[in-house]
């Protein structure tokens, strides 16, 4: 039998919890909003699979005509992350990437006759969930927008171990030794953002949380003080500068999910989370624009003004690539100005080279106010138009439609799965995975949810 984890530890407190999280612990707000979140991020998925970074990793992985579970995850998490299009929490991570495609994966790999039902997925989803949100909570540092390293691949890699701990009923034990091996599997630097290379943080990080749990059910073990902070030996305090674990308490009624205190923040359009602040306040200063000038008229810009936290790798003043785009204040802006929307074809190669967008960013200035801090929930987008006339026009927002303080209606949501959906799959297909993840908790055997896409 594996050796168990000392009692009393951060470590064992998680590895516990894990273990003893019941159907019931969960409420009706975390179900629906966790369902939300898995609905999303099925469609951000299906469009990322129209990717070249999809393409590039699934001509990688498929030698053959079927992918083994692990690789599975691996392509279906980089598909979720390949237009950085997935849903974002403070701290700031992408919870949902990194969990739900190893949970697919390990449904369709366990035998017919020990198939867990729907309710134990959306139960398992949540500890992943919850898992990575604690984690992220024990360092002031992770609160901010990172510098270091990109938070799905840390938290989401112990986050993904513990979902399949979870959804394959490992013992307290091993949920231990599963964490402890994912934290040896986890980690990328920030500065593959804005690149090719971002969207395998999320493909790594659920495929091996999904390994990880497979080797501890087969035995491997770890240090089983992993999340502990012990003097002079580095565990997952080795991600964080400040890093404070506390113990996890026990689920049940002294208990309360973290995904019922805050909602979920989901993007409208596919780019940095960053980004939607500024195409918010972009989009809000166009409309001032023509109610002045009667249409948008660039000429009769002197300079735009952009009022935005310091965050380097999401200031980028002449992108050249979509995944620089992606990750740009300046092209985000200025596309919004220029087409008074941003969606998918806003980073093609075409939209991102255009004449027009180009003489827009040369007018761009950025500032840095001090009370704009790099924090998602805190910060601010602020654009101004400076007009040769002396005129000066501004459009703010320091909370985007999407933000969890002002989430996403239930129209808005299946507008957006259906529009993702619809790149790939038939009305009817679409219609089908609704429906089952509207009803996830009444399903039998939780693998007709991977067998649908």
């Amino acid at each position: 039998a594996a050796r168990s984890a000392p009692e009393d530890t951060v470590t064992s407190s998680f590895a516990s919890f894990i273990r003893a999280a019941r159907p019931e612990h969960l409420s009706p707000t975390v179900r629906q909003r966790s369902k939300r979140m898995i609905l999303d991020s099925i469609g951000v998925g299906l469009v990322g699979s129209t990717t070249r970074v999809f393409d590039i990793a699934l001509r990688y992985c498929r030698p053959g005509v079927k992918l083994s579970p692990t690789l599975a995850a691996f392509t279906n998490g980089v598909a979720t992350h390949s237009m950085d299009f997935d849903d974002t929490w403070h701290p700031a991570t992408h919870p949902s990437g990194a969990v739900l495609p190893a949970l697919l994966a390990a449904s369709q790999m366990l035998p017919p006759n020990t198939k867990p039902n729907g309710l134990d997925f959306l139960l398992a989803f949540n500890v992943g969930l919850e898992v990575q949100g604690r984690l992220m909570h024990f360092s002031t540092e992770a609160h901010d927008i990172p510098k270091r390293f990109h938070p799905p691949s840390v938290v989401g890699t112990l986050g993904s171990a513990a979902a399949t701990a979870k959804l394959l009923s490992l013992s307290s034990a091993q949920c231990c030794h599963a964490l402890g091996i994912a934290a040896s599997l986890a980690g990328a630097p920030m500065a593959n953002a804005a690149t090719q290379a971002k969207p395998l943080h999320v493909g790594n990080a659920t495929r091996l949380g999904l390994e990880a749990a497979l080797l501890a059910g087969r035995g491997m073990e770890a240090n089983p003080l992993i999340l502990d902070d012990i003097p002079g030996c580095s565990g997952f305090s080795a991600f964080y500068s400040v890093y404070q674990p506390k113990p996890l308490s026990a689920p049940g009624e002294h208990h309360e999910f973290l995904l019922e205190k805050q909602d979920i923040a989901f993007k409208r359009f596919p780019a940095h989370l960053g980004m939607h602040w500024v195409v918010d306040a972009a989009l809000s200063v166009r409309n001032l624009f023509i109610n002045y000038a009667g249409s948008f008229s660039p000429s009769l810009i002197r300079s735009i003004m952009l009022k935005i936290p310091v965050s380097k790798y999401i200031n980028r003043p002449f992108p050249s690539s979509e995944h620089q785009a992606r990750h740009s204040f300046q092209f985000n802006a200025c596309a919004a100005l220029l087409d008074g929307e941003v969606g998918l074809g806003s980073f093609s190669e075409s939209s991102i080279h255009r004449q027009e967008l180009r003489e827009l960013l040369d007018k761009v200035v950025v500032e840095h106010p001090e009370d704009n801090v790099a924090n998602f929930d805190k910060m601010y987008g602020e654009v101004a138009l400076l007009l040769h006339s002396g005129d000066v026009l501004t459009g703010k927002c320091d909370t985007f439609y999407g933000h969890w303080r002002k989430p996403l209606s239930k129209e808005s949501l299946l507008k957006k799965f259906r529009s993702n959906a619809s790149h790939v799959l038939p009305e009817e297909k679409i219609e089908a995975i609704i429906t089952l993840v509207d009803n996830l908790e009444n399903l039998s055997d939780c693998s007709q949810l991977a067998c649908s896409l």
